[in-house]
């Protein structure tokens, strides 16, 4: 997959298949999509391209409010990769970019790119005031040169599969679900850091994922599945290790700040400093306080106990 931040970097006159979107999650919904663009760029030997936004468009549209993000920009950009893509461009989303009038904006798009086909949803709409629905798109395409398709979006239970429909799974701690619409299991990325070193005198050695710099949640603002104890993978390197991963605030303890920590299961290494990626697959419970230290390390064997059957396989 070819990648380039802004229009201008484009080979000019590319014939291209485009879709348009944010794409957060790159769920099943989005893949579906995606492949409708990937065959009919095949169909018409042309390149498979796809343009999304950094950062996302609610980041700079109400700004000052955290944004949950499903996926970094970086994993987006593995998972598009992984899905086919031929091309993918990252624009800069800005407030001049949201005031711009939608012919204005697919004008320049086809200063740059020659576009044969432009598929996207039946709901999508973009420019200024979300004026660029697909009955304008129809006639922009017309004037411009390009035909507009709408991709009917993908229903689960009767349900459209969308990003708003896994965050709120993930609040609800059910990232079985979440990893069905998606696809794959919710993963989040973080540097293992120092933490209190709790879990070592208990006997369950934690790698504590570092949050960022503004404090919401990892990578750059991702969801963070319900408070509660999750049957996880830990993801190092190649590595893809069974893991039993606590989210929140260790009412046990100290009721701070949330945190994700992970206790791997038959591992005893140094990895402070590097990346660790926390695979949920089962949520085990909720997180609780224990009256003593006793108890609390009982429940954490039973955790344990609980996750490994549910992670063979899996």
């Amino acid at each position: 997959m070819q990648i380039v931040r802004g229009l201008a970097a484009v080979d000019p006159g590319t014939c291209v298949v485009l879709t348009i979107g944010v794409f957060d999650g790159v769920h099943r919904g989005h893949l579906q999509l995606i492949e409708q663009v990937r065959q009919r760029a095949r169909a018409l030997d042309c390149v498979s391209a796809v343009i999304t936004f950094d950062p996302h468009p609610r980041a700079v549209l109400t700004a000052g409010s955290a944004t949950p993000y499903l996926t970094t920009l970086d994993e987006k950009i593995v998972l598009l990769d992984k899905a086919g893509v031929d091309l993918l461009i990252i624009l800069t989303f800005t407030r001049e970019m949201a005031d711009t009038p939608a012919a204005t904006f697919m004008q320049l798009i086809c200063d740059y790119l020659s576009i044969q086909e432009l598929m996207v949803g039946p709901d999508f709409a973009l420019g200024s005031q979300r004026e660029g629905t697909l009955p304008l798109l129809e006639q922009v395409g017309e004037q411009l040169g390009f035909d507009v398709r709408s991709v009917m979006p993908l229903l689960m239970d009767g349900r459209l599969v969308s990003s708003t429909r896994i965050r709120e799974t993930l609040a609800q701690g059910d990232v079985r679900e979440a990893a069905r619409l998606l696809g794959r299991p919710y993963t989040l990325y973080g540097k293992v850091v120092l933490g209190a070193q709790r879990g070592r005198t208990l006997g369950f050695p934690t790698a504590n994922l570092a949050r960022n710099d503004e404090g919401v949640a990892l990578g750059r603002g991702q969801v963070l599945p319900a408070d509660g104890v999750y049957a996880t993978y830990a993801l190092l390197g190649d590595e893809r290790l069974p893991s039993v991963s606590n989210v929140g605030v260790r009412p046990s303890f100290d009721n701070g700040e949330r945190l994700v920590e992970a206790h791997i299961l038959d591992f005893d290494r140094d990895i402070y400093g590097e990346v660790l990626g926390i695979e949920f697959i089962e949520r085990l419970r909720d997180e609780k306080r224990y009256e003593s230290i006793n108890q609390l390390v009982a429940q954490i064997q039973q955790d344990v106990i609980q996750a490994r059957p549910l992670l063979v396989g899996s």
